[in-house]
């Protein structure tokens, strides 16, 4: 039994403003938990990109219907706020993109593992998470995969709602290929794979594009390809959940009605 379940769980909501010195800046962080006189067991820790985005994702409903239910782990839920740096901090660490964006990526993973987490432990005198994930919508789902690529030590669980993943080193015109994305790269080059678990979004609304013609938007090309690089590195496909999202759109509506599939995902019974 994780929850008492005499009455509803009620999630309690809190702001918190973390001053990065690495970052040169305040960054506001929801906090959203069930209330303590409810958690009989551990608590899992979900870190969020984009968490600005919470009251339209619906989340606080979420997962108090979840929790209602029975179907997930106590977890906090740590919302990063982004803000007008968002470009520059989102991306893939140390390969900037060809506009140059994603040039802080690497101080914002820092960020992650240096100030933030030791921070959420000393505020919520929590040593040890039963386990910790990392999330986020579009460029914010392309950070979050590259940061728990990166950091598996930290991270057992990542999910990515409509990734960013044709970020690219070379503009269409001039001779872009498939080489050029730079996620589908790193995963490519790496000597081995993370030990990890991949959870993957897009909706068939998320945009227009095609670039090869082929009839499917780059959107869902792009993660199919994360995938077959996934699997051609040695993940078991039981290591990665992919979720096609009939008429989803690139916005919180879709990425609200995923989270659920998602939190069960990462901290169901």
């Amino acid at each position: 039994m994780y929850y008492s379940t005499e009455t509803a769980i009620m999630i309690d909501e809190q702001e918190l403003i973390v001053t990065s010195k690495i970052l040169d800046r305040d960054i506001t962080c929801t906090l959203l938990k069930p209330q303590a006189d409810a958690i009989t067991e551990p608590l899992n820790l979900l870190l969020l990109n984009d968490g600005q985005e919470v009251n339209a994702l619906g989340l606080v409903d979420t997962l108090e219907q979840l929790y209602d239910r029975n179907s997930i782990k106590p977890v906090l839920v740590v919302a990063i706020h982004a803000n007008d740096e968002r470009l520059q901090e989102y991306g893939v660490a140390g390969r900037p993109d060809f506009k140059k964006r994603g040039s802080k990526a690497a101080l914002y993973t820092q960020f992650i593992l240096k100030e933030l987490i030791p921070f959420i432990k000393a505020e919520t005198d929590v040593d040890e998470f039963e386990s910790t994930a990392i999330a986020g919508f579009s460029l914010g789902g392309l950070s979050a995969f590259d940061i728990a690529w990166n950091n598996p030590q930290v991270f057992e669980k990542v999910g990515t709602f409509s990734g960013s993943f044709w970020w690219r080193s070379k503009d269409l015109g001039k001779g872009y290929t498939n080489d050029d994305r730079i996620m589908h790269a790193v995963i490519k080059n790496a000597a081995t794979k993370p030990d990890l678990k991949f959870w993957l979004q897009t909706g068939t609304k998320d945009e227009t594009a095609d670039r090869n013609n082929n009839g499917i938007i780059d959107s869902i090309d792009d993660t199919i390809d994360i995938i077959k690089e996934l699997l051609a590195k040695g993940a078991q496909r039981s290591d990665i959940q992919y979720l096609e999202m009939l008429n989803g759109t690139h916005d919180t509506a879709t990425w609200g009605k995923a989270m659920p599939k998602f939190l069960c995902w990462a901290f169901g019974k």
